[in-house]
């Protein structure tokens, strides 16, 4: 429940029990990460709520189709995440999300595959530290680190490590601003 309370707090600045009902019923872009937050409960109970688990899967990819979007249940995703005209969004169930994390729509998270010279292929999926702005259409792929406080630009293809921080834009990403301030809107208070 306080997972949905920061997620609530990004959509209105402040939190509570009915702000997730409203959201839930008016907000067709929370509903996945409800939905999402339900199914990752779930599944940490015993065995007799756990056979409800396949009833909520259900219920979570008809409100993740709804919007367009590709997200898995199992994706780690921190407090306070938000999904800003979240249309046609795709994360990978092996990234790695922080806390405070903001999606515009179509945003790619998924999977790199690296060959080396002897065929050898290694696969990886990226880490969004806290606090990180994803704009629309960027990409980010691959075993990759996105540090706390970035910014990715619109339409930034980004397949290296980004230091805290840092903005990028282009394809490929390259830096163009070190010590940026973070572009966090309602931040979710984080407990201590």
């Amino acid at each position: 429940m306080n997972l949905l309370l920061a997620d609530v707090h990004r959509q209105f600045g402040r939190s509570s029990h009915w702000l997730i009902a409203q959201a839930f019923l008016t907000r067709k872009t929370f509903r996945p990460v409800a939905t999402l937050r339900a199914c990752q409960w779930l599944a940490k109970r015993g065995v007799a709520a756990r056979c409800f688990l396949p009833f909520l899967k259900i219920a979570h990819r008809w409100t993740a189709n709804s919007i367009a979007s590709d997200l898995s249940w199992q994706t780690k995703i921190g407090p306070g995440f938000i999904l800003t005209h979240g249309w046609c969004t795709v994360i990978s169930p092996g990234a790695i999300l922080g806390s405070n994390i903001t999606v515009f729509h179509g945003v790619t998270i998924g999977q790199g595959d690296r060959i080396s010279r002897d065929g050898t292929r290694s696969t990886g999926f990226p880490v969004i530290e806290s606090d990180v702005w994803l704009g629309p259409h960027s990409v980010i792929v691959g075993n990759i680190t996105i540090g706390r406080g970035s910014r990715i630009c619109a339409g930034a293809f980004v397949n290296d490590d980004v230091p805290a921080f840092s903005m990028v834009m282009g394809t490929p990403a390259t830096i163009v601003k070190s010590d940026c301030t973070p572009d966090v809107a309602n931040k979710a208070p984080m407990p201590e």
